[in-house]
């Protein structure tokens, strides 16, 4: 594939991840033009940190998620790196992972027994956040050059915002059907029981509170029982 052909594919890759419906329709997005569109890519993922935790995500193949729960059981290994890096080290790039013992002395031989010839790893993030690692894997020894980084490194890019702008276009949605049921719960606690607003948002909080139930599962039980 000529630059000219790849910018084309890259632009067209941009459009149709800002008109994804989902978050988790983005990510699939993202995981499936990284083996489309960056050499030698074999399969792809997205990983979160939550603090040792893993989170798989978008995983295009079995490997990619092995090889996640393999590092989130070791606590080692080039994705944790890569979703934990500081400035200045977004990016890696293994060529061989009969190489790599010394730094990861428990992941790299295991790795390789999972089928990982190389692979590179790309931070997701925006000037605001932060929001994990876009993983490529390689079943071949050397498969990624310089070209293939340059690729990946725009693809994440890309990817970063579209995963951003995504999630808090989630997060606004929730917040909408949030607000929408507690205010038809605190509707139904007004007519039943004569309370003014102030009164029925009350009894919700303190019910969320005191049962430890957040407080839009209280309002969904009210809303469909009639009732606390």
């Amino acid at each position: 594939m000529d630059w000219r052909e790849f910018a084309e594919r890259m632009a067209s890759m941009a459009r149709q991840l800002l008109a994804q419906s989902s978050v988790a329709d983005t990510l699939t997005s993202i995981t499936s033009s990284a083996t489309e569109l960056v050499e030698g890519c074999d399969a792809a993922g997205i990983l979160i940190l939550h603090g040792r935790k893993v989170q798989s995500l978008a995983a295009t193949a079995q490997l990619v998620t092995d090889s996640d729960r393999l590092q989130e059981r070791l606590g080692e290994g080039p994705c944790f790196d890569a979703a934990r890096t500081r400035e200045g080290e977004r990016v890696f790039r293994i060529a061989d992972f009969t190489q790599e013992q010394p730094r990861w002395p428990s992941y790299a031989p295991q790795a390789r027994k999972l089928g990982v010839g190389s692979m590179m790893g790309f931070l997701l993030y925006t000037d605001e956040e932060e929001l994990g690692a876009l993983n490529l894997y390689s079943h071949e020894v050397g498969a990624f050059t310089d070209t293939s980084e340059t690729a990946g490194w725009l693809l994440a890019s890309h990817a970063a915002v579209a995963f951003s702008s995504a999630r808090t276009h989630a997060q606004m949605e929730q917040a909408v059907a949030t607000r929408h049921i507690i205010g038809e719960a605190m509707g139904i606690l007004m007519g039943e029981h004569r309370l003014t607003e102030q009164q029925a948002f009350d009894v919700l909080r303190r019910y969320s509170q005191e049962k430890n139930i957040k407080l839009r599962e209280v309002a969904r039980r009210v809303c469909e029982t009639g009732g606390l």
